[in-house]
């Protein structure tokens, strides 16, 4: 599903129009990212969290030359599936 076919999605089940389910896609979206950039975690009951996740300091290899590079630590963004919709998942 890409996110013209969401919006089609949400305004057959809202009832909205799919310009005004568009705006309400990106507001949700837009809000999701200001939460994470701010540190803040966002959770849905009976959806999930999403959250950042402090992805640690590693070494690796560049294959080419062979020469051993640092990647730094960063965030990264994350989402833990509730229950509830791994239960729905599963079936």
């Amino acid at each position: 599903m890409n996110k013209a076919d969401l919006v089609a999605a949400v305004a057959a089940k809202s009832g909205l129009t799919a310009k005004d389910s568009a705006k309400a896609i990106d507001a949700f979206v837009t809000a999701v990212e200001e939460a994470l950039v701010k540190g803040d975690k966002v959770s849905l009951v009976g959806f999930g969290t999403f959250e950042t996740k402090l992805r640690g300091e590693k070494k690796c290899r560049n294959l080419r030359t062979k020469e051993e590079i640092v990647v730094p630590a960063t965030n990264v963004p994350a989402f833990k599936a509730s229950k509830t919709l791994k239960d729905k998942v599963a079936k």
